[in-house]
């Protein structure tokens, strides 16, 4: 089958030359100016905190589904996601595969005081100051995309921005690109060669987690994420006595009519 995700990836090489041939390095800090003053949420807090852990997803297509919710609204699913419990909200920004936009982080900041997570294909340190400027709270990962060299600086840089990093692994192998500079590890129950998911991925991980994160000496172990192929509630009970602390879920919400509607009756079947 196609590999999806290597075309996610060229395709963002070129957005991003583009994007800084647009607006450079220096341009958008400029007007970014009193954005990068802001002090952020802490997403990893938030989660832990959680009696949920939910974090709710908006986005308008996949490119395994295609379009989930085509003319959906930023300014309202968000406010309603955090009214129904919420712990924080991931915001899809990949326009090509995924509907979304740097300005759907940017009305959501405006809107919630919940963390929000840039989800992206972040390959490039610009887009860790655009995820900053933007609104962001935190930014995804992922192990798939980067080597474990690529993602420790990438890790790095955005601590230097106060952004917390949740890293997205799918396999054993990628466990190698933890570092201290990691707030959450996600295990992805999607794979993003064929985008075929399997929500028992998550527990067959745990094991190989564990010792993993135990063998680790510097800093503290990060905050497990359960993500994608989570849509009853009893999944989010059985991952948490699994040691998941945070369940990232968008298209069990995205792809109803409310969204905030349908995390509210789902939250009500945690109970």
């Amino acid at each position: 089958m196609k590999d999806i995700i290597h075309d996610i990836v060229l395709n963002k090489r070129i957005e991003i030359a583009r994007q800084k041939e647009a607006i450079p390095l220096q341009t958008l800090l400029a007007l970014g100016g009193n954005r990068l003053e802001r002090d952020t949420y802490s997403m990893r807090e938030a989660l832990a905190a959680s009696s949920s852990g939910i974090i709710a997803e908006f986005k308008r297509k996949s490119p395994s589904k295609g379009w989930l919710h085509p003319d959906a609204d930023v300014n309202h699913i968000v406010p309603a996601y955090e009214k129904a419990g919420a712990a924080a909200c991931s915001i899809l920004t990949d326009s090509t595969f995924f509907g979304g936009s740097l300005g759907d982080l940017q009305n959501a900041r405006k809107r919630v005081d919940l963390p929000l997570l840039r989800k992206d294909f972040i390959i490039d340190t610009y887009q860790l100051f655009q995820a900053r400027v933007m609104g962001a709270d935190a930014i995804l990962l992922i192990a798939a995309c980067l080597s474990p060299e690529e993602c420790r600086f990438l890790a790095e840089t955005a601590h230097t921005l106060q952004l917390e990093v949740l890293l997205e692994i799918h396999n054993e192998a990628e466990l190698s690109h933890l570092n201290p500079y990691i707030d959450m590890l996600g295990v992805n129950n999607r794979n993003l060669g064929t985008f075929h998911t399997d929500l028992k991925h998550s527990f067959r991980l745990v094991e190989h987690i564990k010792e993993y994160t135990e063998k680790q000496t510097q800093g503290k172990s990060p905050l497990w994420v359960a993500e994608s192929g989570i849509s009853q509630p009893e999944a989010v009970i059985e991952l948490r006595q699994a040691g998941f602390r945070g369940f990232l879920i968008g298209e069990t919400f995205m792809k109803t009519q409310n969204p905030g509607h349908t995390l509210s009756t789902f939250i009500g079947g945690l109970i």
